[in-house]
């Protein structure tokens, strides 16, 4: 073979490689750029009372959508739920996930949003969901780990009560 013809396809090689990488680098780039432009879901109470609605919306049987949900509770509220999974898992002999704990239909709100405000003081917040017509609703949330969670009060578990004769 020809050596020129052969340096010629060998530049070629390198050329394209370098183009290759130039692409790869510009795509990168723009998935870092993109990835930074938008904020965690939980930045902001507004954002994750949002986030939580449409979680809870989608949740209706699906178990990887009920997990998006429980994890935006806060801790208080995922301890519950967990101990109620742990008592439900015993007393149906398959294991219960925390998040199963959830019911949709506790969380669904009566009209459609169209404003979320927040007041924020200190660690805690309430964001008052508005409609039309005057409708509203108010939702605390906690700052916790730097990261807002959603406070949904969960009735306390009363302790389990056993029979000094049960055996």
């Amino acid at each position: 073979m020809n050596p020129s013809l052969q340096a010629g396809r060998a530049e070629g090689a390198a050329g394209a490689g370098r183009t290759l990488l130039a692409v790869l680098a510009l795509l990168l780039s723009l998935a870092t750029f993109t990835a930074c432009d938008r904020e965690p879901v939980d930045a902001s109470p507004e954002a994750v009372v949002e986030e939580f609605l449409m979680r809870m919306h989608r949740h209706h049987g699906d178990p990887k959508a009920a997990r998006l949900a429980y994890d935006l509770l806060w801790s208080e509220a995922k301890n519950n739920l967990a101990e109620r999974a742990k008592r439900a898992s015993a007393l149906s002999g398959r294991n219960v996930a925390p998040e199963e704990m959830l019911v949709p239909s506790r969380f669904s709100l009566h009209f459609k949003p169209k404003k979320f405000e927040s007041k924020i003081n200190g660690e805690w917040a309430v964001v008052s969901i508005s409609g039309e017509e005057n409708q509203r609703h108010d939702v605390r949330c906690v700052l916790e780990d730097e990261r807002w969670r959603v406070v949904v009060q969960v009735p306390a578990l009363p302790p389990i009560q056993t029979r000094p004769d049960a055996g």
